[in-house]
C-alpha cells in the first residue's frame, strides 16, 4: 500500500496547478455529479450531524461546495501540494494531509464522507480496508457518497489514468464491498459521460448501519 500511495502522492504533487485549472469548475458542466452532491448534502443535513470529510479533496473545490451547501466540511488529501493549494484557495476552510487508510478522525463522529473519484487509484485488494476506514469515522446513520469510473464487466479493470494508474469497477461489486464495510447502498446513479475510455460515471450513496 505504501508504494502505490507514494507514487500517487508524487504524481499529484506534480500536477497541482494544471489539475486545479481543469477541475475547479468542472461540475458546472456535470449536472449528474453536481446534483448527487446536492442530494448527499441535503441528506447529511437531515441527520443533524453536519461534520463532513471530503476525502481526497484535491484543490478543495468540492469541500467549498459542501460548505456552501450548509455542511461543516473539511478536506483531507494524500498530496501535500494539493493541501497547500486548497488552503490558499479556500483560507476559511480546514485542509489536512492524510492517508485514506488512516484518517485523522475519531470513531463515529461524522455525518458524512464524500469520496469523489478519490479511491480510483487504489488496487482492488486494498479497497475493502479504505471503505472500512470510512465506515469507522461515520456516525450511525451517517452517509457516504462515493464516485468512481464504472464498467459493465464482472471485474475491476486497470487502466492508464492521465496522472497515475487507476481502476474502474462494476457498480454491483463496489456495492458488495460497501456492504462488507457495514454500509448499505440505497441509491445509485450510473451514466455515460461520453468519454473516450467508454467508462460509466458511477455514484453510490450509502448509509452506515
Amino acid at each position: 500500500m505504501v508504494e502505490h500511495q507514494d507514487e500517487t502522492r508524487a504524481a499529484y504533487d506534480g500536477v497541482v496547478e494544471l489539475y486545479a485549472s481543469l477541475f475547479a469548475d468542472r461540475l458546472e458542466t456535470q449536472p449528474f455529479s453536481r446534483n448527487m452532491i446536492g442530494i448527499f448534502a441535503e441528506l447529511v443535513r437531515g441527520t443533524g450531524n453536519l461534520r463532513t470529510a471530503d476525502v481526497g479533496c484535491g484543490p478543495g473545490h468540492l469541500t467549498a461546495m459542501l460548505h456552501d451547501l450548509g455542511l461543516d466540511a473539511f478536506g483531507l488529501d494524500l498530496s501535500p501540494a494539493m493541501v497547500d493549494h486548497a488552503r490558499r484557495a479556500h483560507p476559511a476552510l480546514r485542509f489536512d494531509e492524510a492517508r485514506m487508510e488512516a484518517l485523522p478522525v475519531e470513531d463515529g463522529t461524522l455525518g458524512g464522507v464524500l469520496a469523489h473519484y478519490s479511491m480510483i487509484h487504489t488496487p482492488p485488494g486494498e479497497l475493502p480496508g479504505l471503505l472500512a476506514e470510512q465506515a469507522r469515522v461515520l456516525a450511525q446513520g451517517g452517509l457516504l457518497l462515493v464516485s468512481f469510473f464504472g464498467t459493465d464487466g464482472p471485474d475491476p479493470v486497470r487502466f492508464d489514468h492521465k496522472v497515475t494508474p487507476a481502476y474502474s469497477w462494476p457498480a454491483d461489486r463496489f456495492a458488495d464491498l460497501l456492504a462488507g464495510a457495514g454500509l448499505v447502498t440505497f441509491a445509485r446513479l450510473l451514466h455515460d459521460p461520453a468519454s473516450e475510455r467508454g467508462f460509466l460515471d458511477s455514484h453510490l450513496l450509502a448509509r452506515r448501519h
